[in-house]
């Protein structure tokens, strides 16, 4: 049997049958499920100002959609409250918007990459204002 070709590039019949399998289900999900929640979150923190600067930065759902994470980073410290207290809206969304067998309980944390790009970014405006002694 001859592989099949999918962008140029060589793949068995059944990966080609199924999608393109350099690109894994979970990660599509991820990426449909955050685009749908940052919408719904922009939707719903046009009535709150203080939250106008809450960003979803990723999600992250188990192969089995029963659970996710979704990061998020925000300024004002309420937004986690704020969260917790929409999740049953932005997961009314997400059965609404996407075709998935179940809709995953939503989890929310901060973003610990962002966390760590602020101290990298902090040590490096240290070293900019003391260099090293030659």
């Amino acid at each position: 049997m001859q592989p099949a070709l999918v962008r140029g590039r060589a793949v068995s019949r059944r990966a080609s049958r199924s999608g393109d399998s350099r690109y894994p289900r979970t990660a599509r999900v991820n990426a449909l499920l955050q685009e749908v929640v940052a919408d719904q979150l922009e939707r719903l923190t046009d009535s709150q100002p203080g939250l106008s600067l809450l960003t979803v930065t990723g999600v992250d759902c188990e192969p089995g959609l029963r659970h996710a994470v979704v990061y998020f980073d925000s300024l004002p410290d309420t937004a986690a409250a704020f969260l917790a207290e929409v999740r049953p809206r932005l997961q009314a969304a997400i059965a609404a918007e996407v075709r998935l067998k179940r809709t995953p309980m939503l989890r929310f944390e901060p973003d610990p990459a962002v966390e760590a790009a602020r101290r990298v970014e902090s040590a490096l405006r240290r070293a900019a204002r003391h260099p090293p002694a030659e």
